[in-house]
């Protein structure tokens, strides 16, 4: 499992700082300081591009709309298909708020 190769104390440390953050505020503040606008923008990307390829999204809607790449677009529909099901499990929870919220 590629995850694995992840785990050290540094990534930890990021972990922990990660999720001690108490709300989106907190958020914006971190990433701010932590990485570059162009780092971040990369991640939300991958994000949303993940969103888009779970509801069906053709590659070129997807490409349209994120202005992702198709070899960004590719590494992502990899990552749900082999990967760890990060992505599947952030953006259930995220319906599942959204749920909440109504």
């Amino acid at each position: 499992m590629q995850i694995d190769k992840l785990r050290g104390k540094q990534l930890d440390q990021l972990f922990d700082a990660i999720l001690s953050l108490k709300d989106r505020e907190e958020c914006y503040r971190f990433f701010d300081d932590i990485a570059t606008m162009s780092e971040i923008q990369s991640i939300s990307q991958r994000l949303q591009v993940a969103k888009m390829l779970t509801e069906g999204q053709t590659y070129s809607a997807i490409e349209q709309e994120t202005k992702a790449s198709t070899a960004t677009i590719s590494r992502v529909r990899r990552c749900i298909n082999y990967g760890s099901d990060g992505y599947q499990m952030v953006l259930d929870r995220i319906l599942d708020d959204k749920e909440t919220e109504k």
